[in-house]
C-alpha cells in the first residue's frame, strides 16, 4: 500500500503525475492518492471578493483561518474543480478513479477547533470562528471496500468532525494520518521543490536523507508549508510507516522517482 499526497501550490504537472500513478496502478500497485488546492482556492477566493487570510500560530506554523465562506470557497475548489479534474485525468488514462472528501463516509475525522490563536504584529491574538481541526479518525473500511472493488480512491480535505461539520485539516497531515491507519509501506508528499532544503530556495542544497527518529530536528529548515509536511512525516515514521519521501511532482514520473529515492527519503 503506498499513500501519495500530490500538493496544490503552483508548478505541479498533475498530468505527470496521474499518468505515473496509472501506469503503477495498471501494473498491480495498491495506490490512494489525497491532493491539495491551495493555489487555486487562493485564486478563486481573491476573484469572489474573499481573499485568504493566512495566520502564523505562536509555535511558527502557517494555517489558513477559515470562516465559514472561506470553507465554502474551500470545498468548490478541492472537492470540486481539484478532485474532479484529477479524477477525469485518471478515467481518461483507463483508471476507475473515485474522487471523495474527507467529510464524505467520515473518511477523515476530527475535533473542531472554532478558535485559533495567533501572532499579529507581535501578539498573541485568538481568532473564533474558524472552521478547522486535525485528522485522528479514518475510516480505513470504506477505502478498503473501494480499493478491493478495484477504484482507486482520490482524497481531499475537508474532514468531518464528530459533530458533523465540515472542518479544514492540512492535507499532509491526513495522508500521514491515512497511511498509519492503513499500515502504508511508503508515503509519498509531493510538491513544487525537489525536498527539503536546507538552503532554501536552493534546491542544490536538498537533504537526502532524515533518520526516522530524528525528524522533527529538521523542522529548523523547513519553510512556510514545509513545516507541515514534516511534522506528517514524523507522525506517519512514528506511526509505522517504513518510508516517507518528500518528492518533486513538477515533471518526469514523480512517483516512481520518488520511490527510487529522488528527493527527501525519511527512514
Amino acid at each position: 500500500m503506498i499513500v501519495v499526497k500530490v500538493g496544490g501550490s503552483a508548478g505541479i504537472d498533475y498530468d505527470a503525475v496521474c499518468t505515473d500513478l496509472a501506469e503503477r496502478w495498471k501494473g498491480g500497485e495498491r495506490l490512494i492518492l489525497v491532493h491539495g488546492g491551495s493555489g487555486e482556492t487562493n485564486r478563486v477566493a481573491e476573484a469572489l471578493g474573499h481573499p485568504p487570510r493566512f495566520v502564523t500560530s505562536p509555535s511558527g506554523y502557517t494555517s489558513r483561518f477559515t470562516d465559514r465562506e472561506t470553507l465554502e470557497i474551500f470545498e468548490m475548489v478541492y472537492c470540486g474543480k481539484m478532485n474532479k479534474g484529477i479524477v477525469e485525468r485518471l478515467q481518461r488514462l483507463g483508471v476507475n478513479a473515485v474522487g471523495l472528501s474527507g467529510l464524505d463516509g467520515r473518511i477523515f475525522e476530527g475535533r473542531h477547533k472554532d478558535s485559533v490563536r495567533a501572532v499579529e504584529n507581535g501578539k498573541v491574538k485568538v481568532l473564533r470562528g474558524d472552521h478547522t481541526g486535525t485528522v485522528e479518525r479514518v475510516n480505513t473500511g470504506l477505502i478498503e471496500l473501494l480499493l478491493s472493488a478495484g477504484y482507486l480512491p482520490v482524497l481531499t480535505p475537508p474532514a468531518a468532525s464528530y459533530e458533523g461539520v465540515a472542518i479544514n485539516v492540512d492535507g499532509d497531515r491526513a495522508a500521514a494520518a491515512l497511511a498509519v491507519a492503513l499500515k502504508a509501506e511508503a508515503l509519498l508528499l509531493l510538491s513544487n521543490v525537489p525536498g527539503l532544503l536546507r538552503d532554501y530556495p536552493d534546491e542544490a542544497s536538498l537533504i537526502r536523507e532524515i533518520p526516522a527518529g530524528e525528524v522533527e530536528a529538521y523542522l529548523g529548515f523547513a519553510q512556510d508549508r514545509m513545516k507541515k509536511k514534516v511534522l506528517g512525516a514524523a507522525e506517519a515514521v512514528q506511526g509505522g510507516v517504513l518510508r516517507v519521501i518528500f518528492g518533486d511532482a513538477r515533471a518526469g514520473q514523480p512517483v516512481t522517482a520518488a520511490l527510487m529515492g529522488a528527493g527527501t527519503v525519511v527512514s
